[in-house]
């Protein structure tokens, strides 16, 4: 399995020239919209550190977590940062629209519950919407307009282009999700994209009190309900990495931005990160970064 893709990886991929920026001011989130014409016709598999609503005019197999689906009529994906999917064309006639952006961008300063459990994009659900000729227009006209809009110098436009993505949002929720999904015949693949899935829904760690409740192979693997022995083969036949390295990289990649984001102290982080005491926090992150804690936080500085 890849590693997740960036924005900036994104626009290295499929827009190399396009200079990336942070849309309204600091902290407002991101968001564009492109055309599928000239976009890959396979498309790596990974996760991506973006939400992405695709409609997909072209026949291809989209790959997503353990299973996949033949696309042969327009249909709408709604894909999230936790969850691996790619696209697999069947022919260079592709057409439709994609838009991608944060959550920061659509919820824009509101509490709005985690986008990650919405319908459309919670783990789990189906992120594929087959639509008819009367639903492709509409959608393809709120696409047009973001397109248009985007463009513009209406000093209100992102406001404009977030109602455009409610309104998508709201159309799609009144549609029937694709009922026709396929398993993956391989069980590694299985196993291991499911390990993915569920240990990146223990994260972001919002407050010292959400500690973290899954901390060792042992504990996937029962929530899992499989061996723990099957879970490790799975794990590192797929990803090149133990299940132990993964989840000790995403610790050390969540103690990173608690450190850098928040002004927790390293007892708050080393409690949130589901450590006993905060000696035991300091002497595993310095094994992993070669640095502690606190000579990290006083680096930034």
């Amino acid at each position: 399995m890849e590693s997740s893709e960036s924005l900036e990886g994104f626009y290295e991929r499929n827009a190399p020239n396009h200079n990336l920026q942070c849309i309204g001011a600091v902290g407002m989130g991101h968001f564009n919209v492109f055309s599928r014409e000239h976009c890959a016709l396979l498309s790596p598999y990974s996760r991506r550190d973006y939400y992405k609503i695709s409609l997909i005019i072209g026949k291809g197999k989209l790959h997503y977590a353990d299973k996949w689906i033949r696309v042969e009529r327009p249909a709408l994906l709604f894909s999230n940062p936790i969850v691996p999917y790619s696209w697999e064309a069947d022919d260079e006639d592709q057409k439709g629209w994609f838009c991608l952006f944060t959550e920061t961008f659509l919820q824009n300063g509101n509490r709005l519950g985690n986008l990650q459990d919405s319908p459309l994009f919670k783990i789990g659900g189906t992120p594929v919407f087959f639509v008819d000729d009367e639903q492709q227009e509409v959608l393809s006209d709120l696409f047009t307009k973001m397109t248009t809009e985007i463009q513009s110098d209406y000093v209100h436009k992102y406001d404009m282009l977030r109602a455009y993505l409610h309104l998508m949002i709201h159309e799609t929720m009144k549609m029937r999700p694709a009922e026709t999904f396929e398993p993956y015949q391989n069980a590694s693949q299985r196993v291991a994209s499911l390990f993915m899935e569920l240990l990146e829904r223990q994260f972001p760690i919002d407050s010292p009190d959400a500690f973290l409740k899954l901390k060792s192979p042992n504990d996937y693997a029962q929530s899992l309900s499989i061996h723990v022995n099957s879970l490790n083969r799975s794990v590192k036949e797929i990803t090149g990495k133990t299940t132990s390295q993964q989840i000790t990289g995403r610790i050390i990649q969540e103690a990173n931005a608690l450190l850098t984001h928040t002004d927790w102290n390293i007892a708050e982080i080393a409690y949130g990160l589901g450590f006993e005491e905060p000696a035991y926090f300091t002497n595993y992150f310095k094994k992993q970064t070669g640095i502690t804690p606190n000579a990290l936080r006083s680096s930034l500085v």
